[in-house]
């Protein structure tokens, strides 16, 4: 499938399994579906399962948004505490759009425990209660956190099959192009087809050694690794360091949450002739998440990196938010820059490398020797410095699987046209417009409901919300509950007039 067309499955309305291989553009996909689904007024909770990715998409995680945090299990009396919880209530009811990247880490169970809150907080027996689900991600890359053997993939659960996802499966390819041997391998691993041939391809990469003068990123299993090569090498440096410490606003544990999710560390040290990556995406200034780099200057305090391209940049601070609700709940600002003599494969996921040297001998799960092949653009940048059978295995659940979702999609694509954004004439755009008369009789019945209460008008609503109900005009108590103003009590007690004053209201025109 292209992406213009996943992109118009996805703004149909319909809920959505976005994926495809590595590099095939599921990012650039999303980005730009909440993108046209923001502009077309949707409400759209971007999250993601885990910090790093939510960083990216400038979310939060799904855990953090679905109030549930590290449970298991929701007892009737649990349900019933976060039914009257009345921030829950309001942000379940808020959102049109649900995103959940990085669905492969993301375990069953937790799916289940999300679509149950949803239907009770939104009190609709519809899959996630009526939201439009957007699940993202590639299952053959690191599958959920495991203890034992068994794995709880988010594809075989209940809330799953209950909530049937079109499959939008990318077939184009972004990262590696051509018939690159590398290319070769991956697919293969993906179908499960490895031959000896296609495995050679990887195995006479181990104990090559790069270039003397080429730059490349040591991607490693284990974090210890990472820390001792980057300290060790910036040591190494006989240049004076300079400090920079992140800035961050927000409560504390707001702040904590999300620098646990950013590639960039809160002290950062630097030298000239440090190695550097990118962290953050600035296509003006020629750099995106993964791009290498060396320090060769500082100017007025700020880092002058030369990027592999040529070209040179002075780096200034990046800002990452951490939002909910529709609120940004914390910032942090620091360089988009960290160490890069090395870095984790966990931590990569998501980037394109054009050299790398890959320590794949202590790789410890299914999918972990995939990502951190991945990463890499070209055989000729790929670098082996150790292997294992781990390495080289997918999760065995998932071959059968992959190409079922490979022949939906072609299902899919069959009937589907590229996206194409609607053209909106400005002088007939109607879309937030205030119904004048409609906020008049809102504005009549708030003077009467206030005198026969006893109480001021601004306690029975403010205008704001007067004016809210004009633009939206809802018509259930679930619309209701995402405007401003509304909680459970005044639903209750305001609710059944408002609706009918609207409905009668819009019979009428």
């Amino acid at each position: 499938m292209r992406q213009a067309q996943a992109l118009a499955v996805m703004m149909s309305g319909a809920n959505v399994f976005l994926t495809g291989a590595p590099g095939a553009g599921k990012t650039y996909v999303l980005n730009q579906f909440i993108k046209c689904a923001e502009a077309a007024g949707k409400r759209v909770a971007v999250t993601a399962s885990t910090g790093i990715a939510a960083s990216h998409l400038g979310g939060t995680t799904i855990h953090s948004w679905s109030g549930l945090g590290i449970v298991d299990y929701l007892s009737p009396e649990d349900i019933d505490r976060l039914g009257q919880a009345e921030r829950l209530v309001k942000r379940y009811n808020s959102v049109d759009t649900l995103v959940i990247d990085e669905i492969s880490m993301l375990h069953g169970n937790r799916l289940n425990l999300i679509n149950q809150m949803a239907k009770v907080l939104r009190a609709n027996d519809k899959p996630f209660g009526g939201i439009q689900v957007i699940l993202v991600g590639d299952l053959f890359q690191l599958p959920p956190i495991s203890h034992d053997r068994t794995v709880d993939f988010a594809h075989i659960s209940e809330a799953w099959e209950e909530l049937e996802p079109k499959i939008c499966y990318i077939t184009e390819q972004h990262r590696q192009q051509g018939s690159d041997k590398l290319l070769e391998f991956l697919e293969a691993m993906r179908r499960g087809d490895l031959t000896e041939d296609s495995g050679h391809a990887i195995t006479e990469r181990v104990g090559v050694q790069p270039h003397e003068d080429e730059v490349l990123t040591r991607l490693y299993s284990h974090n210890i690794d990472v820390e001792t090569i980057n300290n060790k090498h910036l040591d190494d440096i006989d240049e004076p360091t300079k400090l920079y410490t992140m800035v961050t606003k927000g409560s504390k544990a707001k702040v904590e949450q999300l620098v646990k999710g950013l590639l960039a560390p809160e002290k950062l040290l630097l030298k000239i002739d440090a190695e550097v990556m990118f962290v953050a995406n600035n296509f003006a200034e020629g750099f995106v998440n993964g791009s290498r780099g060396r320090v060769i200057d500082f100017d007025k305090g700020m880092p002058v990196v030369t990027l592999q391209s040529g070209r040179t940049v002075t780096v200034e601070q990046h800002s990452w938010n951490l939002s909910e609700d529709g609120r940004i709940k914390a910032e942090a600002a620091q360089l988009p820059l960290r160490l890069a003599w090395a870095i984790t494969i966990h931590k990569s996921q998501g980037m394109s490398l054009d050299a790398a040297e890959v320590d794949l001998s202590r790789a410890f799960t299914p999918g972990m020797g995939y990502v951190a092949l991945s990463r890499v653009r070209s055989i000729d940048g790929l670098y082996l410095k150790g292997l294992n059978a781990m390495a080289m295995q997918l999760h065995p659940m998932i071959y059968g699987y992959d190409a079922e979702l490979r022949s939906l999609s072609d299902e899919v694509a069959a009937i589907t046209d590229d996206y194409v954004a609607p053209t909106v004439d400005a002088s007939t755009k109607k879309t937030g417009v205030i119904d004048e008369l409609l906020l008049k009789k809102l504005k009549y019945w708030r003077t009467q409901r206030a005198s026969a209460d006893r109480v001021a008008p601004f306690m029975i609503a403010h205008n704001s919300t007067l004016t809210a109900l004009a633009q939206v005009a809802p018509t259930s108590s679930q619309q209701l509950f995402g405007l401003p103003g509304f909680g459970p009590k005044k639903v209750e007690h305001y609710g059944p007039e408002l609706l009918e004053i609207i409905d009668l209201h819009l019979s009428e025109l």
